[in-house]
This record gives C-alpha cells, structure tokens and sequence, in this order.
C-alpha cells in the first residue's frame, strides 16, 4: 500500500475538509523507510564551493572475521593511572589538575562568559589568548589549524589513539537575536497570517521563550537558520571536514547536524507528522488489545484493521483493499510498525508529507492551512544538501555520524538519517544514527530501526549517548504542558544505555552487519561493553565497537583503550574543529555575521 493512495482516498473521502496543495515536481530524498531501494542522480547545490583541506593522519583499518574460539579475552586496569597517563608530561598533568579543580567551582562555570568577558578588557586580547591556551585551550583544543592540530593527532596516534574530524561553526548571538531567528526559521507563513487555526500542537511549534536553543547545553554545538546560503556554506564545510578525515584513512569519522543544512521549520512539521501518524497506530493497535505489547510485537489483523478503517468513514471497502496490497505489505496477514511506516514511500510529494490522521476521526487533515512554493523549495534543499553529505561521505570511505538533537526535532532527524543508511549503508555501515539513552522510548527507536535493517539487508550503525538536552527538554515540557521525554532518574537512564547497547551487542554477535559507537564517559558502562564484547566473542579486531570521549575529559579511559590498541585494537579520536568557547575574534566573515575564532577541539571516540 503506497501513502500516496492512502492520501489520496482520504482525500477525496474528506474533500470537504481541507484543500489540496499543489506542488511542483522536484528531486529529493525520501524521509521515511520504505521498502523499495531506489537509486538517484546526484544532487548538485549551485554555489557549494568545495575547500580543499590538508588531510589528517587517521588511523585505517580493515574488518576481519573473528570466531569466538579465536577471541582473547579483553582486560583492561582502569585503576593503573601510571599507564593511563603515560603520555602525559609534568606540565600537562600539573594543567589538568588545575582546569578540573576550577572546573569544580559552580560560580566559574555558570559565569564563564561574563568572566572571559572581563578578562580579555583587564588582560587585553593578546594576554588573554595566551592564559586560554596555558589553560583549558590547552586542555580541551587541539589546536587552531591543520598544521597545529598535527602534533597532537601524531602523539595520540602513538599510543593508540586516532581522530574523527568534525567542523563546528557556531554564530556569537545575544539570547534575543537567537530568540528572533529562531521564532522567524521556524514559524511558518500560515502561522503568521493565521495563528491557532491550524492542526498543530504545542510541543511542534516554536516558543519564544525557548528560542535560544543554547540555554541549559553544555557540549552540543547550537545552529540557527539564517538563510540557504548561510546553509550552504555549513554543507561546504561538513564536506571539508569529510575529505580531511577521509584524504589518510580508509575509515574516517565526520559528524553532521541537521539544523545546520536547512530550515527547522521543516523538522518541527515534519516531526510532528510522524508522531501523529505512529500515534494512530497505537490508536489502532489499541482497538485490538494490543496497546500493552511491545512495539515490534504490535500486529495488526488485515482483516480487523480494514473493518476498523470502513468504520471510521475513511475509504469504502474496495479502496482500503486496495492500501493494503503490495509486494510485501499484508501478505502475512498482519500489518506491523514497519509496513505502517512504509506507507509513505519514496514517491511522496512533501505536501502529501503534511498530512495527519485524526486520532478521533481517522479523517486525514492538512497540518498547515497554506503551504509556500519557497518553504516547498526550502524543504527540497534540505533534503539535498544532507545527499550530497552521504554521498561525499561514501566516496572519501568516511562513516557520517547524524547528531540528536531536541525531540522536537528529532522525529524527522531520525528518518532523514534511516534513509541515508536505506541508501548508502548497503555494503558496509556509513552513515550512523544518533540514540539518546536519556528518552523513554530510545529502546523502542533502537529496536525498530535495527528490524528494518534485518528485513531489508543493509548494515545498521549508530551511536549511543546519554543526552544533551536534559534541562532543556525538561523545562520546556513543564512550561508548555505535554509529557517530560526524558526518564525519572540518572539510574534509569543507565538501564536504558545499557539496554540498548546490549540489543546492538547482540544483533552484531549475531549478523555481523551492525556497528557501534558507545559515547560515555562512564567507566561502568566502558566495563559493561568489554565484558559483553568477552561473553559474546566480539573481537576488537573486528573494528564492530567504537568508545567516543571528549578530548581531556577522561584520559583515563580512553588512553587505557588506546594503548590496548598497540596489541590488537584501534582507537578513534574525534576531534572537534569548535567555534563555540575560547575565541571571539573574526576568523571570517559569513554574511555580515561574527564568527569566533576557528578552534580544533579534540574529541576522542575510541574505536575497538
């Protein structure tokens, strides 16, 4: 059953009720799974100049089958810091114990700005560039240019740690210019003109109050949407930081954000779509006595849900009979989470995209009230520009790690990343989706994502982390009134790392076609991963299981992993190229607007 029929039942079953907009043929990507594999020209962005870049020494690696009776066991003494910080000098452990006991001073952090900001007025700019880089520059940055960071990546690399290269550009706004742009990038036309009169909720609209995504984040890097130039030059960007980490290694780590290729309006819509078109699932599921199962365990009866669907008003019988054929839909009898989201096929128009059920009605009805040719254009490009990230990827053998982002984002963040896997993750996993443990439903994400993956032949990657937003999401839940995302407790959250994380062990004993990065810095959950990786054969040779720390944030774990590499293991660094802390001169100009000095900012992943 393709969506487009789905749509187009519905709509002429509810014609009355909304408007059909028209919209122009046009080339891009699809965001939800589907269960075709098509293959696309190449989407060429006018005015994406590529720059090119002096390669970084990576280290490469090659994937070698591993029995389990081949495997040696994993052991590592995390306690022995006398090898843990082997690479370190005097000087260097001496700066260390000093930036972590400032770092444990509350009004320093909380403050920092306003602190940097006096500095540089009593110390002057040049003085003051020369304490940072005594300091945490020198702690947390690698350097400030290719050749800087080289001596670094060299010294790492001889005790078994490497590098990912990730470029992050970040505008030095005031918490109202982020406010405006984010309020203005995210709020569409119809809104403007018509607040309240359409269909959309609370949690997937933009809130002034909560425009300045930065507030309460620590360590994620924050865009806000200009204009498509200011997009374009963000993709150029990712691409030179994909060829640095691909021009010296066969097997290269970038990562990516999708706020920075394109309008957020489109993900807060988009997201929006997707939940209302799960939820009715559920609905339906319920209408079943089936709401308590677990998601993938949730199947439909064919016959029940047509019953169910003629009830509703939404199609006569030969209609609905006709949604549900195809060359893998409903022939079991059965319609799960994974048919029901190929509905929306790769041959969806974005219009189309934007229409939800009524979990009330069944009635299918428009998001928006007006949908523009520009916002229609805005979308396309989006789709565009995270393609040719994909395929820039692909070409230079470098994996693409997709960044979560808010959960009101995150929806659409997901299925634009499933597809980039659908597509380019046939023969071995490039592209890798981004799991926030700290959800509630991130065992649910995982646990779907990884069957599609099974049922459609493609390698599954992805990274694991605790969250970002916390504070945030929180906030913005009890403010705006919808249910807080994030789990009750740390202690929950650790049960979910964990959970996850042992569904991909487990899927990669099994199949051999998945990969994973465990970003923490929790040592507990550094020991969890080798002790499963021990009881399930997995071998660091394999190059299956990846760790990601922050550059000088936990040497002591990561410099124990890479130093196991000099035996038999890799090691990844991922190193940060930051606009985001120590800097504020201009290193360039981007459309009228201030940049912070370009900073390396190391960030290690280590790879097993």
């Amino acid at each position: 059953m393709s969506y487009t029929k789905f749509v187009a039942a519905l709509v002429r079953k509810n014609s009355g009720n909304f408007n059909i907009i028209r919209v122009s043929p046009g080339r891009y990507r699809s965001t939800v799974a589907s269960t075709k594999s098509n293959e696309e020209k190449e989407q060429q962005i006018d005015g994406c100049t590529v720059v090119e870049t002096e390669p970084l020494e990576l280290i490469s690696h090659k994937t070698k089958n591993v029995t389990k009776t081949q495997v040696d066991k994993i052991h590592i003494d995390f306690d022995n810091t006398q090898e843990a910080y082997k690479s370190k000098d005097n000087v260097e452990l001496l700066r260390s114990l000093l930036v972590f006991k400032l770092c444990t001073i509350d009004v320093l952090v909380e403050k920092n700005k306003e602190l940097m900001d006096l500095s540089k007025k009593l110390l002057g700019q040049w003085m003051f560039d020369k304490l940072m880089k005594m300091t945490f520059y020198g702690q947390f940055v690698a350097g400030e240019n290719h050749n800087s960071i080289k001596p670094l990546i060299q010294k790492n690399q001889a005790f078994g740690v490497g590098a990912v290269l990730d470029y992050s550009v970040e505008e030095d706004l005031t918490q109202e210019e982020a406010e405006k742009k984010e309020m203005d990038s995210c709020v569409s036309e119809a809104e403007k003109e018509s607040p309240d009169t359409d269909h959309r909720e609370r949690k997937y609209k933009a809130h002034r109050q909560f425009g300045d995504r930065r507030g309460g984040v620590i360590s994620a890097r924050t865009y806000f949407y200009a204009d498509e130039a200011k997009c374009d030059n963000q993709m150029e960007t990712f691409i030179n930081c994909i060829k640095a980490s691909g021009g010296s290694s066969a097997d290269g780590f970038s990562a990516i954000k999708m706020t920075a290729l394109g309008r957020p309006q489109f993900l807060l819509q988009f997201s929006e779509v997707l939940v209302k078109w799960r939820r009715f699932f559920n609905f339906l599921a319920a209408q079943q006595g089936k709401s308590e199962m677990m998601v993938l365990e949730q199947k439909l009866e064919l016959e029940q849900l047509k019953e169910s669907l003629t009830k509703m008003g939404v199609g006569d019988k030969d209609d609905i009979e006709n949604w549900f054929t195809g060359e893998k839909l409903g022939l079991s009898g059965t319609i799960d989470l994974l048919d029901w989201n190929s509905l929306i096929n790769d041959t969806t128009k974005i219009s189309n995209l934007l229409m939800v059920p009524n979990v009330e009605t069944g009635q299918l009805e428009p998001l928006l009230n007006m949908f523009t040719a520009e916002e229609e254009r805005q979308m396309k490009r989006m789709l565009q520009r995270v393609d040719v990230l994909a395929k820039h990827a692909m070409e230079n053998g470098v994996r693409l790690m997709v960044d979560a982002e808010q959960t009101y984002f995150q929806p659409a963040i997901s299925r634009l990343t499933l597809e980039m896997q659908r597509k380019f993750n046939r023969e071995k996993p490039i592209i890798f989706n981004t799991y926030q443990c700290y959800l509630k439903e991130a065992y649910d994400n995982v646990t779907v994502d990884v069957e599609l993956s099974r049922r459609e032949g493609w390698y599954f990657g992805a990274k694991l982390v605790r969250g970002a937003y916390m504070y945030q999401e929180r906030a913005r839940a009890k403010e705006i009134g919808y249910e807080d995302p994030i789990n009750p407790d740390y202690e929950a959250t650790n049960r979910m790392y964990h959970k996850c994380l042992e569904y991909v062990l487990e899927e990669i004993e099994h199949s051999r076609k998945a990969n994973i990065m465990v970003a923490t810095h929790n040592e507990d959950t550094v020991k969890f991963t080798l002790q499963k990786m021990n009881e399930m054969g997995l071998s660091p040779t394999e190059n299956k299981v990846y760790f990601g720390q922050l550059l000088g944030m936990c040497d002591q774990i990561s410099f124990p992993l890479g130093m196991l590499h000099a035996a038999r293991m890799l090691k990844v660094n991922r190193t940060i190229w930051n606009h985001r802390g120590l800097h504020h001169t201009v290193m360039w100009p981007l459309k009228g607007s201030t940049y912070r000095r370009q900073l390396f900012h190391s960030q290690p992943a280590t790879d097993l």
